[in-house]
C-alpha cells in the first residue's frame, strides 16, 4: 500500500431504533397490589366512620356517635322521638318539618304542633285525619294522616309528639309529651275508628 493512499473506512452501521421490552409482571407483585389494596380497604372501613364529618376514632359510626354522648331524661325522649319520627313521619313531613307544599303540611312553626295542649294532635296521630286543614295560613285540601294507634306504642307517640314540639332546629318550643296524655285519650276514643277532620279537632276543648 502506498503511504499516501487514503484509508477507506467501511460505512459505519446504522443504529437500531431503541424498542420497548415486553416483559410479565412477576406474580409476586401483583400479589402483593392486591392484598395492599384489600389492607387498605379493610383500613378505611374500620377506621373512615362511614366518611361522616363528626365521625373519628375511637369512634366507627354516627350511631356510636349519639350512644355514647351524655344524656339527660330530656334527651333520651327527643333522641327516640327523632328515631320514630325518621321512620314513620319524615317521608311525608320532611327532615326539615316543612312538609311538601300542596300535599302534607309543615310542623314546623305548625298552630296544631305548637298549641299549649296537645290533646288534638294526640287524636290526630292516634286515628289519623282525613279532609282540609288549614295550617299557617295555607289550606291543604288533599291532606290525609294515616292512624297510628295500632302500630306505635303511648311511649312512642310521645316521644315523636315531644320531638317535633321541642324541635329547637324548626323554630318550635312546647311543653313535652307524656305517655299518660296518650293513654289517656287513647282509652277515650277506643271506640272510635274514622280518623278526624280538623273541624272536629277544633271542636276538643284544648284543656281536655
Amino acid at each position: 500500500m502506498k503511504p499516501d493512499a487514503k484509508r477507506v473506512l467501511p460505512p459505519a452501521p446504522e443504529e437500531a431504533e431503541p424498542t420497548a421490552l415486553r416483559r410479565v409482571a412477576p406474580m409476586w407483585l401483583i400479589m402483593l397490589f392486591a392484598v395492599l389494596c384489600y389492607w387498605g380497604a379493610l383500613y378505611f372501613d374500620a377506621h373512615g366512620g362511614g366518611f361522616h364529618p363528626q365521625v373519628y376514632e375511637p369512634y366507627q359510626s354516627i350511631e356510636e356517635v349519639a350512644t355514647r354522648q351524655p344524656r339527660t331524661p330530656e334527651g333520651e325522649v327527643f333522641a327516640k322521638g327523632r328515631r320514630v319520627f325518621q321512620v314513620y313521619c319524615m317521608v311525608c313531613h320532611q327532615a326539615n318539618g316543612l312538609g311538601t307544599p300542596g300535599q302534607f303540611p309543615p310542623l314546623a312553626g305548625s298552630e296544631w304542633v305548637l298549641a299549649p295542649s296537645p290533646n288534638r294532635i294526640i287524636r290526630l296521630v292516634l286515628n289519623g285525619g282525613q279532609g282540609p286543614i288549614e295550617v299557617k295560613g295555607q289550606t291543604y285540601s288533599a291532606a290525609a294522616m294515616p292512624p297510628w294507634k295500632d302500630l306505635l306504642k303511648d311511649e312512642d307517640i310521645a316521644a315523636a309528639l315531644t320531638y317535633v314540639r321541642q324541635n329547637k332546629d324548626w323554630g318550635n318550643s312546647a311543653s313535652e309529651v307524656k305517655p299518660e296524655q296518650i293513654k289517656a285519650i287513647r282509652d277515650k276514643i277506643k271506640d272510635r275508628s274514622d280518623p278526624f277532620t280538623a273541624e272536629e279537632l277544633k271542636g276538643v276543648p284544648e284543656n281536655e
